[in-house]
């Protein structure tokens, strides 16, 4: 299996980036034009502190055209690979890769005169506050090993346009390279090691990647691509190199992404794994709470709206630390992460309003990773059972932890512990007349069912009667059990919006979860079904995206592109049905 063969023209630059793995620097195609463009996946707060204005920034590089030697734009035809663009003219091909993470490499058609045209953006210039002056906050500077035979710049207020046409010779290049820093130009290799260094740098990637069944092969291609393209190198405050949500649309690290994540990266590199835990552990407040997100300058830790609370991500670090710890054992791992973990359990049950009743609460809808779903429709706070199925799946984790440790009395506390708050749920949020577990706002139930009223399946001790139920619930086609599933709204809930986001769409992440409390439970039948029809649904669409129509399977075009953990779950659940076994658990229920 050459997982690289399988993706050449599978990757639709009009839609991702044609990036790197540890690169800031994202190419794309315009989709009526013969031109690209490049933006920058960073936040850039020094230019406006808004923490979503770099959502609405154009691109750094706008209309980069190809042009002959009389400066006339060129229509061209592309061919797409992990490593390598080539763009078809009618005086040659050109080909691009990257031969750094800052630095973009064009080979131009040899014995000839080309080159390329673009326009910077204007306003990424930040003042001094002492002196007034202005200097740039990122610089493009470009360089080549053939002759420039006409350079040209003109200021003007929508960008600095740029022309550069070069006579080339045998393997030219024309690189150009984009920092916060001038560089030194002068090493300039000819295109044939930039091109075989790269092919090489993407092979040696995939190879790491374990055997699938056949019929899994393309997705799960194109999946390892995304857990590559998606990585950005440490910088700032970001200590480790990490994987972005997607860069295409998610600037920065996301908390619960991030462990997701290292499901995918357990299978190839161990390490990589785990830094994905290490770069918010890096980032721990003195109370014990993780922020929601890390970026080059800062983190958010608190949003204003639709509420004004402090934001985290629901607490599956110490589930995703022994995932990885099964495939490749490190106590010295464990033993570095369990006070942190520790300590962001305690947090979980003080930062409410009122912690005496025992459950935890979610105090902004964010921080449950369910932004829009009608379980917040009724007011924050709300003590969901999701929330306090996380606490207890991240208590029986510490317990195990604990043992791997020789932490015996530890271990006995956090069973204890995990059972005592089972109950809690049980007493506080079952609802006897719908079998169901209930949200409660200002201690009323709010009247909405989805999956995450199921969630206390996943602990795999729940009384026999109350499974029962919620197994009825689960198994109804009218609510999530058809041939799409699982919708994060039953279907037949009055709130139920199939294409809107947490309204109704299907997560691969929740099916993930529901599978594997399936399978603490011994229900392999429903296991296996579950799983197939998830990599069905994720395999029926060109590409891999952040969430899928619950009626029609197809991403809605809201859904993000390229999405981290649907890779990552698809990995792993392709290589749980290549293996016809199912995963370890960490407790048997």
């Amino acid at each position: 299996m050459i997982l690289n063969n399988l993706l050449e023209n599978q990757i639709d630059i009009t839609k991702v980036p044609f990036s790197d793995r540890g690169s800031r620097l994202l190419l794309f195609k315009e989709k009526e034009a013969s031109r690209l463009y490049v933006k920058l996946a960073e936040r850039l707060m020094m230019l406006d502190p808004g923490l979503e204005a770099h959502v609405h920034r154009p691109p750094f590089i706008r209309k980069l055209s190809l042009i002959n030697p009389n400066g006339d734009d060129l229509d061209f035809s592309i061919d797409t690979s992990p490593a390598l663009l080539e763009l078809h003219t009618n005086i040659g091909i050109f080909e691009l890769a990257f031969k750094n993470e800052y630095t973009l490499a064009f080979g131009l058609p040899n014995n000839s005169v080309s080159g390329i045209r673009f326009k910077v953006q204007s306003d990424l210039y930040q003042v001094t506050d002492s002196s007034g002056e202005s200097y740039p906050i990122r610089q493009v500077s470009y360089a080549t090993n053939g002759t420039i035979v006409k350079e040209q710049t003109a200021f003007a207020k929508d960008g600095h346009l740029v022309e550069v046409l070069v006579q080339s010779k045998e393997d030219c290049t024309l690189q150009f390279h984009i920092s916060d820093k001038v560089v030194d130009n002068n090493e300039i290799p000819p295109f044939s090691e930039i091109r075989t260094k790269a092919i090489e740098r993407w092979q040696a990637w995939f190879d790491q990647a374990p055997q699938v069944a056949e019929q899994y092969q393309q997705t799960y291609a194109y999946a390892w691509w995304v857990m590559a393209n998606n990585l950005i190198s440490s910088n700032g405050k970001i200590k480790f190199e990490a994987m972005m949500p997607t860069k295409a649309k998610y600037i920065g690290l996301w908390l619960w992404d991030s462990a997701l994540h290292a499901l995918g990266y357990r299978h190839i590199d161990p390490e990589l794994a785990r830094n994905q835990i290490r770069v918010f552990l890096e980032h721990q407040m003195p109370d014990g709470m993780l922020p929601d997100v890390v970026f080059d300058e800062g983190i958010v830790s608190e949003i204003d709206h639709p509420v004004q609370a402090k934001v985290t991500k629901p607490p599956i670090l110490a589930w995703a630390a022994l995932k990885i710890h099964e495939l490749a054992p490190c106590k010295a791992f464990l033993q570095e992460i369990y006070e942190p973990l520790k300590r962001w359990n305690v947090w979980w049950f003080i930062q409410g309003t009122d912690g005496s009743d025992g459950l935890a609460q979610y105090n902004h809808p964010y921080s449950s990773g369910l932004d829009d779903n009608p379980l917040w429709n009724d007011g924050m706070p709300v003590i969901s059972p999701d929330l306090n199925t996380y606490l207890f799946i991240q208590m029986k984790a510490l317990a195990q932890i604990a043992k791997e440790l020789g932490l015996g009395t530890d271990a006995v506390k956090w069973e204890e512990r995990s059972g005592a708050l089972l109950q809690k749920m049980i007493l506080e949020l079952w609802d006897e007349k719908v079998g169901l577990f209930r949200a409660l706002h200002n201690g009323e139930p709010v009247n909405v069912t989805t999956p995450f009223n199921l969630y206390p399946l996943w602990t795999g001790n729940l009384p026999e009667k109350i499974q029962k139920r919620l197994l009825a619930h689960l198994q109804n086609p009218e609510e999530f059990w058809s041939e799409l599933m699982l919708p994060t709204v039953a279907r037949n809930d009055p709130k139920y919006e199939p294409e809107t986001m947490w309204r109704g769409p299907i997560w691969a992440n929740i099916n993930y979860f529901f599978i594997e409390a399936l399978m603490i439970m011994g229900l392999h039948d429903m296991t296996k079904k579950l799983r197939d029809i998830t990599l069905s649904i994720l395999m029926n669409t060109s590409g891999i995206y952040e969430y899928y129509h619950a009626e029609t399977g197809h991403p809605p075009v809201t859904a993000a592109p390229m999405f981290g953990w649907t890779a990552a779950v698809f990995i792993d659940l392709a290589i749980q049905a290549s293996i016809a076994t199912t995963s370890k658990t960490f407790w048997k229920g």
